[in-house]
């Protein structure tokens, strides 16, 4: 299976941009599934239920997400009803949504699993190594197609986190930081990884916001309001991911980035 992997949408530009490129890359390369993070694709904190059907709509398969998600209140009227959308799965019992999905297209099934970083992250998750764990057992029972969608700040644990699940996890890409790293590799026992996917959202910009709050916080140490930048040339970031679907390894990974 091929797979198209997004990093995280940052508000209505990054919708925009994927209307126009989707296409043209599926016509390029083709792809067998869409996955993308989607924690801030409405006016670049959380997801509403009108932003989630556009994404749908556009071809997006599956959603993840991360520390974000629930920033726009109404998700918890929907996130239950919705087994696209993704939730970190290292959140504590009883928390709304769904972790980790098997799903299918075609005559091919693939599982995503959406984990969370804990380093300078959210100290109440659970463990993420050991959720893997627990997971990837179940997941197994149905497809060795298995991808990881580790939601991290810190480099160092999303690399851990990949040679822990090498061999295993057929991708392990990271989301969070928006900046695109250079590292995607195939790691030793056959995983496709890489430390930062990076985003979707306009590239003169900070991380997808308008740099002003930023440069103002960073200068004050004032808590400052974001808000998405909405002028400007769109970076679309990506993974290209190939993976035999009998063993479940990867076979080729790319790294795509196009302007719009």
């Amino acid at each position: 299976m091929r797979f198209l992997i997004l990093g995280d949408l940052v508000g209505r530009p990054a919708r925009k941009a994927l209307r126009e490129v989707l296409p043209e890359i599926r016509a390029e390369v083709g792809f067998d599934a869409v996955i993308a993070n989607v924690e801030n694709a409405a006016g670049g904190f959380g997801i509403t239920r009108k932003v989630y059907e556009e994404l749908v709509e556009l071809g997006v398969d599956v959603m993840t997400s991360g520390n974000h998600i629930w920033d726009k209140k109404e998700v918890f009227e929907f996130i239950d009803e919705t087994p696209a959308l993704l939730r970190p799965a290292n959140y504590p019992e009883g928390v709304p949504g769904r972790g980790y999905g098997v799903f299918k297209k075609g005559k091919s099934k693939f599982a995503v699993i959406n984990l969370m970083g804990r380093v300078f992250m959210d100290c109440v998750l659970e463990n993420p190594f050991t959720v893997f764990d627990r997971l990837y057992e179940e997941v197994l029972k149905e497809t060795r197609v298995v991808l990881v969608d580790f939601h991290a700040e810190a480099t160092s644990e999303k690399w851990a986190f990949g040679i822990y699940a090498d061999g295993r996890a057929s991708v392990v890409y990271g989301t969070h930081t928006h900046v695109p790293t250079a590292d995607e590799c195939l790691l030793k026992k056959g995983t496709a990884y890489v430390s930062d996917v990076g985003m979707t959202g306009v590239w003169y910009s900070s991380v997808g916001m308008k740099a002003e709050g930023a440069i103002r916080r960073f200068l004050t140490g004032l808590k400052t309001r974001y808000e998405v930048e909405e002028k400007g040339q769109v970076v679309v970031n990506a993974l290209l991911v190939d993976v035999n679907e009998e063993t479940g390894k990867a076979l080729r990974v790319e790294r795509i980035q196009r302007f719009v």
